[in-house]
């Protein structure tokens, strides 16, 4: 029943709205060049290169609160429009992600994982020869300062889908107070940790009070059924400017 509040609630008619992108990075860096979970890795080069893109095409980049406002709450969505989401928190995102960003003015959505804060990307698997560091809370302070906007990605980074109700329950709430007692504000963003949710994480992202839930699923943000399962696009190692530019463009519409 929550499930089909939101579809009824939120945003009708997708094909009517200009084409808008959230995209999806991880980590930023000068990295070795990756033989497996490409999309966790993009080149500070290759991202310095994709930001004075959107720059060059007169792109507008959102926040997340505009992206929302645009997409469910009436108002005008610009023809060209891009959201830039960084899930996990990484420190590499401080040194080479922002300071690219800020000399843009380009504002940036950043997904951490609550009780990681200060210590490493545990959840990786040993196929990672090595697990990096993720921001502190002093550092995700001042980021907020500078303008860096900061939603959940769950308490421990797990699969959601495959906890028991007591166990997700408190992913979902307990991120949420964390990253508001750590920033003294609301965290009204949530995203998937791997994409993985099912009909009840959904219900309690809802009731935990989050306004957005942004996905793994592959589209436009505007196909979104609802605002608790946003689609992104994934920007990956191996994107060079000609298949950033193609994600960018590509008006494909979500299947499922």
């Amino acid at each position: 029943q929550a499930r089909q509040r939101l579809m009824s609630d939120s945003f009708k008619n997708p094909a009517a709205t200009p084409h808008l992108s959230i995209l999806m990075y991880h980590q930023v860096g000068v990295f070795p060049r990756p033989a497996a979970h490409r999309a966790v890795f993009c080149h500070v080069d290759r991202f310095k290169a994709q930001m004075a893109y959107l720059k060059a095409m007169n792109f507008s980049v959102l926040s997340m609160d505009q992206a929302r406002a645009c997409l469910f709450e009436g108002q005008a969505l610009p023809g060209k429009s891009v959201v830039l989401t960084f899930d996990d928190g990484y420190e590499n995102f401080r040194e080479h992600a922002w300071p690219i960003m800020q000399a843009h003015g380009f504002p940036a959505a950043v997904f951490l994982v609550s009780d990681l804060l200060g210590k490493t990307s545990s959840w990786l698997g040993s196929e990672f020869s090595e697990h990096p560091a993720l921001m502190s809370a002093s550092t995700v302070r001042q980021l907020a300062s500078e303008g860096v906007t900061f939603g959940s990605h769950a308490c421990s980074h797990p699969r959601l889908s495959r906890l028991d109700d007591a166990q997700m329950r408190r992913e979902v709430f307990a991120s949420k107070a964390t990253l508001e007692d750590v920033l003294g504000r609301e965290v009204p963003d949530f995203c998937y940790p791997y994409g993985d949710y099912n009909a009840r994480t959904v219900e309690l992202v809802q009731e935990a009070g989050y306004r957005t839930g942004l996905t793994c699923i592959k589209g436009p943000a505007n196909t979104a059924h609802n605002p608790l399962e946003i689609p992104r696009k994934a920007i990956s190692y191996g994107d060079n400017l000609i298949g950033f530019a193609w994600k960018l463009h590509v008006k494909n519409k979500r299947k499922g």
